[in-house]
């Protein structure tokens, strides 16, 4: 698919910022954690800890990192794209590859979530019963398929 290729170490930088921006903006309204997202969340941690798992991640890069999918055995680990490009098909895009290449059949999303879940659904996921508390919270993941 056009503009996807497989991550490098030299993305790992862009990665973590589009990750970290992905956080603070949509998650850290819910969990409200100052030292987590504010002191912990930095560029240098998420680097090391994509370092071993680079060959599961894929980058929409069209002249600039946008966008990243994380996969692992069909199941969609991650997907974000910079805050400011969304609405712009390259969630979308990344999905498709998923799907596409990588028979994507699964994933987790935060229940509260709402705008990620009803992406998902508009790309053929829906939501099953299964549910469990993201770590050290009070707050449910829940699981799509498709």
């Amino acid at each position: 698919m056009k503009n996807i290729r497989k991550a490098k170490i030299g993305d790992l930088a862009r990665i973590a910022e589009i990750e970290i921006f992905n956080y603070r903006l949509n998650f850290y309204p819910i969990f409200k954690n100052d030292d987590y997202y504010f002191n912990e969340l930095q560029v240098p941690t998420i680097m090391k800890q994509y370092e071993g798992i680079i060959n599961n991640m894929w980058v929409y890069d069209d002249g600039a990192v946008k966008g990243f999918i994380q996969i692992e055995n069909q199941e969609i680990k991650k997907l974000f794209v910079e805050p400011v490009l969304q609405g712009n098909c390259i969630g979308s895009n990344l999905l498709i590859y998923a799907i596409e290449n990588h028979n994507a059949k699964t994933l987790w999303a935060l229940e509260k979530n709402t705008r990620a879940i009803r992406f998902y659904e508009r790309h053929g996921f829906r939501i099953t019963a299964d549910k469990k508390l993201e770590e050290d919270t009070t707050e449910y993941l829940i699981r799509l398929e498709r």
